[in-house]
């Protein structure tokens, strides 16, 4: 919680000088090391656990034909991913797009009411 107000400091005063003490700033150091370590190994390990699904499962999962999976590639709605000469698309992706495509539907629905 120090180290948010800090942030916030440096961004609305940066010309401010300030005196730390030297073990004091060991300890941010060492804090916001380990707090990046934290984020990475998890990232890691989430990426390790990834699952890379072919095209006609991807559409299968989502229920979309090809046409829409390759034009959702293209406005990067779903990202694929390159393996050899084959191309996946991440599972967890899924989740993401399904979000979106409901948000889309409720906006368009608060729209119409709204007419």
């Amino acid at each position: 919680m120090l180290y948010n107000n800090i942030a916030e400091l440096a961004k609305t005063c940066p010309e401010l000088n300030v005196t730390v003490k030297l073990g004091e700033l060991i300890e941010a150091v060492e804090y916001c090391v380990g707090s990046t370590r934290s984020s990475l190994e998890q990232i890691i390990q989430d990426e390790a656990q990834e699952k890379y699904l072919s095209i006609e499962k991807t559409c299968e999962l989502l229920g979309i034909n090809k046409s829409t999976a390759w034009r959702w590639s293209k406005q990067n709605y779903l990202i694929p991913v390159k393996i050899g000469m084959k191309t996946r698309y991440k599972k967890s992706d899924f989740h993401r797009q399904t979000f979106l495509r409901r948000s889309r539907k409720k906006i368009q629905i608060i729209n119409l009411q709204q007419h």
